[in-house]
This record gives C-alpha cells, structure tokens and sequence, in this order.
C-alpha cells in the first residue's frame, strides 16, 4: 500500500451498527467490561484538578461512563457531556471528520469503541483536531490477547470441516503500540497502558451471549459463512480440552488498552534536547560504566 493510498476496510460499519442496535436490550447484562474502562477514566478525571467544560463522549455505549461519573469527586469539574457516538470507529476509510468541531473540547472520552476502526490512526487524528489545545482525550480499545482462546478453537473447528477457516475474531491492536498511536496522531505526553482480564464461563455458548450483549460479536467486511452447529459443538469441545478449568469452567482473556493523551500546547512540559544532560547516567546512579574494551 503506497503512503497515500486509503487504509484497507476491515470492518463494516453496517453492520457494526445493527450488532449495536441489537445489544441495546442486554447490554446491562454484560457490560462489566465498559464498566472497568469507565472506572479507569473517570478515576484519571479525579486526580486532574482542573475543569472540562466542553466534554465529548464518543463511545458506543456511553452509560457506564455517565453513570460512574455522577457519582465522582470529579462531577463538579466534569461536564455537561455531549454524547457523540462511537462516529469515529465506525467510519469508512477516508471519510469525512467527526461531528465535532475542531479545537471545541477540552476533554473527549471513547471507550470501548476504537478497536473497531478501520483506521485507527485517522480517527485518533480526528479526536486529537477535535480538541483544543491542552484538551484531554481518554480512551480504551480491546487489545490484541482478546479472545485468544477463542480465535484458536473456532479457527481449528472450521479447518476440521472446512477447507479453510474464516477470520472471525477482529484483528486487535497490540497494547504495547498504545502510545506510538497516539504520538503518531499528534498526541503530547501520550500513556497506555495494558489491564488483562480473564473471565470464567461454563461453557463457549455463555461466552458468546455476552458478547452478543455487548455488541462485540464478527462484523468483519465481506461475506460471512455461516457457522455449523457442528463446528460450533467442536469448537465447545476443544476449548473444554485445551482451556477447561478444573470445575469444569472455560475463561476467556479480555485485553483493555488504556490511552491517555493531550492536545499539544505550549506550556506542557518538553523533553530536554538530545546531548543537554549535566551528569553521566553512571555518575547519577552511582555506577562503574561498562565500556566494549574490558
């Protein structure tokens, strides 16, 4: 792919809006993951004594946030927040920017929603243009362990009835590359960081109703095969033997990817210039330097 040409569509944003609209009704059933990474910001917002006054959020399920929110220290400082929508994960390649302003927020919040853009960077540079200077983005994607277990039964169970398997599992970002996104987006002071969940369940099929609920379930662009009850059964089966506990349970890995990063402004603190250190590190830590010569 050459430096101009458009980033490739991976998901389709059709059907990533019916997945939502068809989660609505249980959401509340399985949202414990939007609730850790609403947690997660809205305990960042606490301990950032200063006011946001135009908030934007830009999750696909904003409740947990509004909900944890109200209840915060950090209420008083923090609002009233416009709901947006996940605009930015579900845009096509190329597309227009956000229904947002440029430089008209001070903070932007997306949580859970980012995972599913097909261009990652542009949508971070549209959040990043969104804010003004000194703005405050907060977001969290799904990170690339996943559905780790998951991927590699649903994967063997096809090639055993298939002559080839289908990607069904989204290929999500590596976590560790967090803060590289977000200074390749135009980000200062960029953070990320990466929380692990493992979730037991008592079998592949209750797995699957949560994310159903959550509206987390295969909306990869092209045709879709259906899958068999049969490969379905043998996928159940093979994550009892790979992956089963011993009573019997099967957990799922959930990676969270934590971003936090500012719009650029001049009075945040700079990196000293290359060269401009007063001390040796050696001499700082107390230590003999090592040298290629002994």
């Amino acid at each position: 792919m050459s430096p101009t040409s458009a980033p490739p569509r991976i998901f389709d944003s059709a059907r990533r809006t019916a997945r939502l609209a068809r989660s609505t009704r249980r959401f509340g059933e399985a949202d414990f993951l939007h609730r850790r990474a609403a947690d997660n910001a809205v305990a960042s917002l606490e301990v950032i004594l200063r006011d946001f006054t135009g908030v934007v959020d830009l999750s696909a399920h904003p409740e947990p946030f509004a909900a944890l929110l109200k209840d915060s220290i950090a209420a008083d400082r923090v609002g009233p927040v416009r709901v947006v929508g996940d605009a930015a994960s579900r845009a096509a390649p190329g597309s227009g920017p956000l229904a947002v302003a440029d430089q008209s927020a001070d903070l932007a919040v997306s949580l859970m929603s980012l995972h599913w853009a097909n261009d990652l960077p542009g949508a971070l540079s549209q959040i990043r243009r969104a804010l003004k200077p000194d703005g405050l983005f907060l977001g969290t994607l799904l990170g690339a362990g996943t559905l780790k277990e998951l991927r590699g039964v649903l994967t063997e169970a096809e090639l055993e009835s298939r002559d080839g398997a289908q990607a069904r599992i989204s290929p999500f970002a590596d976590g560790f590359d967090g803060a590289a996104l977000l200074q390749r987006a135009g980000f200062a002071l960029p953070v990320a960081d990466v929380d692990r969940v493992t979730v037991r369940y008592p079998d592949l099929f209750a797995l699957i109703r949560d994310l159903r609920a959550m509206g987390e379930t295969n909306v990869m662009a092209g045709v879709i095969r259906p899958l068999t009850r049969t490969i379905a059964a043998r996928a159940a089966q093979l994550y009892a033997e790979r992956h089963g506990e011993a009573d019997g349970r099967i957990p799922a890995t959930f990676e969270i990817v934590h971003l936090a990063g500012w719009a650029p402004h001049a009075s945040q603190q700079k990196p000293l210039k290359r060269g401009s250190a007063k001390m040796r590190l050696a001499d700082a830590l107390g230590v003999r330097e090592q040298t290629g010569e002994e």
